[in-house]
């Protein structure tokens, strides 16, 4: 899900895709520092059983818990090497991993 977020977010992904994604950067923002973030939208739900599992609602909440040396990697393989390394360490804290 947070592949198919950065793809949609950078272009890469399907027309239907990228129109389901919008960053959260409206007009009343650009002052604030939380204006330079990738966040993206999520909108609001009505049923709260179905709605939560939808796409425009499931990948904006993936992609905004990310962090931010995530949200901001440049190239797809940088992406996916961070999200790997972010995952590993979320499921596993007690491991030491060596940076080499």
């Amino acid at each position: 899900m947070a592949v198919l977020m950065y793809k949609a977010s950078h272009g890469a992904a399907p027309l239907y895709l990228s129109q389901l994604v919008r960053v959260a950067d409206l007009p009343c923002r650009r002052r604030l520092r939380s204006a330079r973030t990738n966040l993206l939208l999520v909108p609001s739900i009505k049923l709260s059983t179905v709605g939560g599992r939808a796409m425009p609602v499931a990948g904006p909440t993936v992609w905004n818990g990310l962090p931010d040396n995530l949200i901001s990697a440049l190239s797809l393989s940088t992406f996916r090497q961070r999200l790997k390394t972010f995952l590993f360490q979320a499921s596993f804290p007690d491991i030491i991993v060596d940076p080499r």
